[in-house]
């Protein structure tokens, strides 16, 4: 029995462990951190086989500087090995200033001034080590947060002045040229209402708070009440601690509440550390009970400050063992071993339940891992995370957020605003009986396209239409918007759907989708005048020199061929071919017979006599040759000039227009048409901007109604400058109006939300849809086609080859006079011809006229006797020879008058002969109508 204790208290001896002292400094609302400081000391005393940690814990007020002094001196005349804590800057510098002159490792857990940069010297904090984030690295986490999220303009709510250091490079990364930034301090509260309505009259938004966590749902719940807790406003919590907080009330709130935090509470090391501390208490006989998710950062951090501690204790204590040594604050002398701890410190890269942790040689933390946590219904869900060599990686798939944002929009009610303008939106055409409300009461694109897409989104829409019926443009010295811009920023619609384009500017105030509708600016005037076609349009061909000098050639030829015929001997001959030793040779060739020759052959048509001569055959064929020529250039330019409508002069592109000043051109007050000019470097487009702006009576309109009233009205004095799509409707329904030359620019109609929004990215992927599927074309096809104008391209293609008469009025008109004329000729020759009848015949002139003229209107007599001549040998006044003429006129008027009575009894006989044989026919009818009745 003695021999076994001797044994036993030998080998006591030999593993006997070393006491190290560490002295632990808390507030008296530290509880958690020295339970954690406590129970990790226990836990590692367990394992530890060369020494053991004896925790002496102090507690001080939060500003009793002087206290803490003392329990410094106090702790280290017990001979600690290091101090941990206080946690607050007014006991914690004074704890690390007599540290630093002991070289006892001060080990803090919490945010330091003075890593801000305080004026003091590096040597007044050597032997300092921080686990807490490094303020300048932490305030980038943030800055680079805001920057993701792109926000252009934000509010920073602070509580006191560390605040604001703390989000120094919030304040650093904003551009002085954007929207400005907005910082308010918190006040004493506790009713913080008047500010946030402060905030809320602004239009902000985007909110980043920073206070103390006993505060943040406080103020998030009167935040609420003054409903600043919609879907549009965005908050950013600087607290590595939010997530401890309970925001219960406030899950269900549509406001996106996003928070940092160091602790992953799914981790291993989280769970076991918990599970030490309630037992711990367990064992004293009291009960802690805390979820992973309520784990205050302070705590975490005292329980790596410790567990590193350790790990640098056994670690030198392996090559130099570590002794304590007590001392006295006033004859202080440097702990030989403070500066081997410290420094090994700041090299060693360990991990715990906040992560890697990893110091500068100041001894900050500057290398971390952030969980991005964002509220939802669940509690706070991470969704991505930060590290200062990465930035910002976001953990929840893209699938995932679309879900999310998709659910959340089911049998939402959007407000849509709008305007009215053809075919996007108009009124309902009233009916009989029918009374429309609400959505009922309009119809038009902008209507079809936002129900198509809630019914892929299945939420719900009304819409409402902007008071003062603009678009959306900023005033420069008001800074302010009008318009569809302005109902979306002071959140009185969820929607701006109208012939709106996006632009940079209005892309700065408000979030668009993609586009649905794709467009240029183009212009808008009123189509040329079509003159009446010339009467005598196939003379215009030839120039009227060339028609003087055609008919000179003409004359010219004429005379010349009949010229030389009269002087060529082989154009006279005899006046029977037969007879060939005729005494007298007689030539055809008179003025008559050349003009018919040149004539004919001018008109393609030839003659039935021609030249014989070498002379006039030359004549004749170089006439020819030159009818030839004429004729076929007249033939080739004719259909050109026939079918050619004459217009009034008119332009073809915005060179034509800029080039000019007699046409007066503008485009809607306030619209991106024009924005487009006042803002464009283009040199055509800007003279065109100075043109409009200087025009006098003003060429701005107020709506793309009124432009084309003017348009329609200013007689072809003024053209409307405006975006296609609306001009293609104009035209499809104003046939007196047309699109001159292409579009001068590119760009889009979009769904306009409030800036961040987040029914962006499902409402843009329902347009995408509907735009794979074909309903956006579907669409257009419905509001824009159907007009009463018919598409003069396939009208000109199918009306190409016909003439109407006003084209070749002129032909008619010369073969009407042509005629009329050959009947006056024709009558004046048959009252010659009836004169010299009655001269010869010795007739009077009436009697001579009517029988001429019986003989002329009887169409059946083809043949007519001769007159005798009388010539010079005769008398006149010879009785016999007038009464033996007026015998023979005698007997040939009888013979006439015979042959016209016979041709008359001819016709009756013919005319009984079928009177006989239709009463035969009707009688051979009705016979064999009985012999079927029978």
């Amino acid at each position: 029995m003695f021999k076994f204790i001797f044994i036993v208290t030998f080998f006591s001896l030999i593993v006997a462990k070393r006491d190290i002292p560490i002295g632990g400094i808390f507030h008296d609302d530290n509880y958690e951190s020295e339970i954690a400081f406590r129970y990790t000391v226990e836990r590692i005393n367990m394992h530890e086989r060369n020494f053991e940690l004896i925790p002496l814990v102090r507690h001080v007020s939060r500003t009793d500087s002087f206290r803490a002094e003392r329990i410094v001196c106090e702790l280290m005349a017990e001979g600690v090995a290091a101090i941990f804590g206080p946690s607050t800057s007014e006991t914690s510098g004074i704890t690390g200033s007599v540290c630093n002159v002991g070289e006892i490792p001060h080990i803090i857990t919490h945010w330091e001034r003075e890593s801000l940069g305080h004026k003091h010297s590096l040597s007044d904090k050597q032997m300092t080590i921080n686990l807490y984030p490094d303020t300048e690295t932490l305030s980038r986490a943030y800055a680079e947060l805001l920057i993701d999220y792109t926000w252009k303009s934000y509010t920073i709510i602070y509580e006191d002045d560390d605040g604001l250091m703390r989000l120094k490079d919030i304040l650093q990364i904003h551009d002085p040229q954007s929207s400005p930034i907005t910082v308010r301090q918190l006040g004493d509260g506790p009713d913080y209402r008047p500010l946030l309505k402060q905030i809320q009259s602004s239009g902000e938004s985007h909110i980043v708070l920073d206070v103390n966590p006993d505060k943040i749902v406080s103020l998030l719940r009167q935040a609420s009440e003054v409903k600043m807790m919609e879907e549009y406003q965005s908050y950013i919590v600087a607290s590595l601690d939010a997530h401890t907080l309970d925001f219960e009330e406030l899950k269900y709130m549509r406001a996106n509440i996003t928070a940092l935090r160091l602790i992953d509470p799914t981790s291993f090391d989280i769970q076991n550390a918990i599970l030490d501390w309630q037992q711990g208490e367990q064992r004293n006989q009291r009960v802690y009970r805390i979820s992973p998710e309520q784990v205050l950062t302070e705590t975490a951090l005292y329980h790596d400050a410790v567990r590193l501690f350790a790990t640098a204790v056994r670690e030198l204590d392996s090559t130099d063992e570590i002794e304590p040594t007590r001392m006295n604050c006033k004859q202080l002398k440097p702990w030989e071993h403070g500066s081997r701890i410290v420094n090994y410190l700041k090299l060693k890269t360990e991990s715990g339940i906040t992560g890697k942790i990893i110091f500068s040689d100041e001894g900050k933390r500057t290398h971390f891992n952030l969980e991005v946590m964002e509220l939802s219904k669940e509690g706070f869900k991470k969704i991505g995370t930060w590290d200062p060599v990465h930035g910002v990686n976001y953990t929840r798939s893209a699938g995932e957020a679309y879900d999310q944002i998709v659910e959340s929009l089911q049998n939402k009610v959007f407000v849509v605003a709008s305007r009215l303008g053809a075919p996007f939106l108009m009124w309902k055409e009233p009916q009989e009986g029918v009374l429309h409300e609400g959505n009922d009461q309009f119809e038009g694109y902008s209507l079809d396209l936002i129900d198509a897409i809630a019914r892929i989104l299945k939420f719900q829409y009304r819409f409402e239409l902007v008071p003062d019926g603009k678009y959306g443009s900023y005033n420069k010295v008001t800074k302010k918007w009008d318009g569809l811009v302005k109902h979306l920023l002071d959140r009185k619609a969820d929607l701006a759907i109208c012939d709106l384009t996006i632009t940079y500017e209005r892309r700065t105030a408000v979030d668009f989708t993609m586009p649905f509708m794709t467009l240029g600016i183009s212009i808008l005037f009123s189509k040329p005048v079509k003159q009446p076609p010339d009467l005598f349009s196939f003379l215009s061909p030839l120039s009227l020199d060339v028609w003087v000098f055609m008919l000179a050639a003409y004359l010219g030829v004429s005379v010349m061929l009949f010229v030389l015929a009269r002087m060529a001997p082989d154009d006279w001959e005899a006046s029977h071919p037969c007879n060939q030793e005729a005494d007298e040779l007689e030539n055809i060739w008179n003025m008559h017979n050349c003009i018919w020759l040149t004539m004919g052959s001018i008109m393609g048509q030839g003659c039935d006599i021609l030249p014989k001569a070498i002379s006039t055959r030359i004549v004749a064929g170089l006439w020819w040759f030159f009818a030839l020529i004429m004729l076929a250039s007249y033939t080739a330019n004719l259909a050109a000039f026939l079918t050619m409508e004459r217009m009034d002069a008119t332009i073809d592109s915005a060179e034509d227009l800029a080039k000019q000043s007699k046409i007066k051109y503008g485009a809607v007050k306030g619209g991106s048409t024009m924005k487009f000019f006042q803002d464009s470097n283009f040199s055509i487009y800007q003279r065109m901007w100075a043109n409009m702006e200087s025009a006098r009576p003003s060429v701005f309109t107020s709506s793309n109604d009124e432009g084309r009233e003017r348009v329609a009205k200013g007689k072809r004095l003024y053209a409307y400058l405006m975006e296609s799509t609306s001009l293609e409707y104009i035209t499809e329904r104003n046939c007196d109006l047309t699109q001159i030359g292409g579009l001068l620019d590119s760009k889009g109609y979009g769904i306009a939300l409030p800036l961040n929004s987040p029914y962006r990215t499902a409402i843009s992927g329902a347009v995408l849809k509907l735009q794979e599927e074909g309903k956006l074309s579907m669409l257009k096809e419905k509001w824009w086609k159907g007009g009463k104008c018919k598409d003069e391209g396939a009208a000109a293609s199918d009306d190409a080859a016909e003439l109407g008469i006003d084209n070749v009025g002129g032909v008619f008109v010369v073969l009407g006079f042509g005629c009329l004329f050959a009947l006056i000729v024709a009558i004046l020759e048959f009252l010659w011809n009836v004169k010299k009848v009655a001269v010869d015949e010795k007739l009077t002139p009436w009697e001579a006229l009517k029988a001429e003229l019986l003989f002329a209107i009887n169409i059946w007599i083809i043949t007519k006797p001769v007159h005798n001549r009388l010539t010079e040998s005769e008398s006149p006044k010879s009785t016999p020879r007038s009464q033996k003429s007026r015998s023979r006129f005698s007997e040939a008027h009888n013979s006439f008058k015979e042959k016209s009575e016979r041709s008359m009894n001819l016709n009756t006989e013919v005319n009984e002969f079928s009177s006989r044989s239709i009463t035969h026919l009707n009688r051979i009818g009705n016979f064999l109508t009985r012999k079927n009745a029978d």
